[in-house]
């Protein structure tokens, strides 16, 4: 495995690129970026950086061991580059879709949606849980087919560093032909918004091909202004509570339920309940419906 990630060398970049779309926000949208909130997003990134460098190992260890099953020697040919690519890709579209609609990887994933405010910074705002979570489990298993483990992570970090740039208002729509095919800051902005009519869309990461393939692509509408967060917003800048509020609410909700509505809490769609008394549908509507302002504003409450 190589030493240093394509990561690793984009770090520097990304710290540039956020100074200069502060910079600018503080010129031509002062909103966009909240002192407290930037630190959330930097922290939960290095907690991130620094819960992955300790768990890598055991992920490679993983993708060695399954990579002696292989069922073809592949090789490192240019062509193989690319479809490993296109493969990862497409497996990191399935990963995120599911990192939406199960709750056990929602859990892990929230924390990216968390922050109220979308900038480049925003990017860096990672789960410490990815391992226990198991999402990685998606990714590795190419392996099998004969993708050398560090070809594959090669791969998932050049998709890593391309995620970063779109997390961004700076950028407004890009030319057609680009975003008929490509992941842009338009699409991604849809992703992370909370209006009821762009939840859930939009999962991909480089290729935004996936998305209209499998009918979860919405178009950035013109005129609508975007409101980011969560259903249930955290209301606190708690690192703590950010990383891991998920797993203290569905542990809750499974020590709560009756034994055959456990598992369910697990494994069915956040927000689910046994019984319908929370309907995330009504809570999407009865967020929306209280937003005061065209803009969200971040309200600290004590945990």
């Amino acid at each position: 495995m190589p030493q240093m990630t394509p990561v690793d060398y984009a770090v520097p970049f990304f710290i540039l690129l956020i100074l200069i779309e502060i910079t600018w926000a503080r010129r031509r949208s002062p909103a966009a970026y909240e002192a407290r909130d930037t630190l959330s997003s930097l922290a939960m990134g290095l907690g991130s950086t620094v819960a992955g460098a300790a768990l890598a190992g055991l992920v490679a260890a993983a993708a060695f061991a399954l990579y002696q099953f292989r069922v073809a020697e592949i090789g490192w040919a240019w062509w193989a580059w690319i479809a490993c690519f296109v493969l990862d890709d497409f497996n990191y579209y399935w990963a995120h879709r599911s990192g939406h609609r199960v709750r056990w990887f929602w859990a892990s994933h929230v924390n990216h949606h968390s922050s109220q405010h979308y900038n480049l910074s925003t990017a860096l705002r990672q789960t410490w849980t990815g391992f226990p979570a198991l999402s990685f489990v998606f990714r590795i298993w190419p392996v099998l087919i004969g993708f050398h483990p560090a070809m594959l992570a090669t791969v998932g970090a050049v998709n890593l560093v391309y995620q970063f740039w779109i997390h961004t208002e700076v950028i407004g729509r890009l030319p057609r032909w680009f975003e008929a095919v490509m992941n842009t800051p338009s699409h991604h902005r849809v992703h992370h918004a909370v209006n009821p009519v762009y939840l859930d869309r939009n999962y991909a990461g480089v290729f935004i091909v996936w998305d209209r393939l499998f009918g979860s692509f919405q178009r950035e509408i013109d005129g609508v202004r975007h409101h980011y967060g969560i259903v249930k917003q955290l209301g606190s800048f708690n690192l703590w509570w950010t990383a891991f509020h998920e797993w203290i609410g569905m542990a809750r909700d499974v020590w709560q339920a009756p034994w055959g509505a456990k598992l369910g809490y697990v494994l069915r769609a956040p927000g689910w309940t046994h019984d319908g008394s929370r309907d995330t549908s009504d809570m999407i509507r009865a967020r929306w419906q209280a937003l005061e302002d065209d803009r969200p504003k971040d309200t600290v409450a004590p945990l």
